[in-house]
């Protein structure tokens, strides 16, 4: 499809094309196959090389993640599994976990939920606390209200005890 305003166009390039030397022509093909090989290379090279030199790392985090999940999956199982506790053994265990923290956490139960009241409570502590909850008490976090200070967490935590949704 040659139009006749596109070789109009291209005239007066093919006219300077055939002015150079021979020694000029042959060093602008030379830099245009360099050109379209160094885009070449920025377009679809690179980019997979990338990917080819990440993508182990990545597998490797993907993996951890899965078996962190597949624990926390097993884990969750098993609590499903274990039979509920009676209100005054939950109760008991609460009171028994929140006397671990001191004057730093304060429980009050109200029927089937147990308020807990933080002041500058450890990050350890409240893990360990809420460990202690859900496997001696069976209770589950349902509310909190948690601020981090320079002293720890502060607010409040409310959980489901015995078998309450």
């Amino acid at each position: 499809m040659n139009t006749p305003g596109l070789s109009a166009a291209l005239a007066p390039l093919r006219a300077r094309w055939r002015a150079l030397s021979a020694r000029d022509r042959r060093l602008t093909r030379v830099a245009l196959v360099v050109a379209v090989v160094g885009m070449l290379w920025l377009a679809a090279v690179q980019p997979a090389l990338h990917t080819l030199r990440s993508a182990p790392a990545a597998l490797d985090v993907a993996e951890a993640q899965l078996q962190t999940m597949q624990r926390l999956a097993t884990e969750a199982s098993e609590l499903r599994a274990t039979p509920p506790v009676n209100p005054e053994q939950a109760s008991a265990a609460l009171q028994a976990a929140t006397a671990r923290l001191g004057d730093q956490g304060r429980l009050s139960l109200q029927g089937d939920r147990a308020v807990l009241t933080l002041n500058g409570v450890g990050t350890s502590a409240l893990r360990d606390w809420l460990a202690e909850a859900r496997s001696g008490a069976r209770a589950r976090p349902v509310e909190a209200s948690l601020m981090r200070g320079t002293q720890g967490f502060s607010g409040t935590l409310v959980l489901a005890i015995g078998g309450a949704p």
